[in-house]
């Protein structure tokens, strides 16, 4: 990898990474290495691993959300891809993601 950046277009909600802005929606703009987006892709497939656990544990009626690891893992990967974003992101991106309120201060 020669750590030469490129720019990339995010779509948290699916977890899709493209380098064509008009191949698909997306929400943030950023400049990335490879290995950056590689960092990304394993955080989005965390996700979605996490995802499958929650969307299992919803059968336990009994089980509230603030009391469920698979929740907590979730909230901090998404803490993490929202991090990420922010680093490379655009100042479009930059902003947003600030006014969420999402990341640590």
């Amino acid at each position: 990898m020669d750590g030469q950046k490129k720019s990339y277009y995010i779509d948290v909600g699916t977890g899709h990474i493209t380098s064509n802005a008009t191949s698909s929606t997306w929400s943030y703009k950023i400049q990335a290495t490879d290995e950056e987006i590689t960092q990304l892709r394993e955080l989005f497939n965390q996700n979605y691993s996490t995802e499958w656990k929650n969307f299992f544990r919803t059968h336990i009626p009994y089980l509230e959300y603030h009391h469920d690891k698979e929740n907590d893992a979730y909230d901090s990967t998404i803490h993490q891809v929202y991090g990420m974003l922010h680093k490379l992101g655009d100042d479009e991106a930059k902003s947003h993601i600030e006014s969420m309120n999402i990341l640590p201060k």
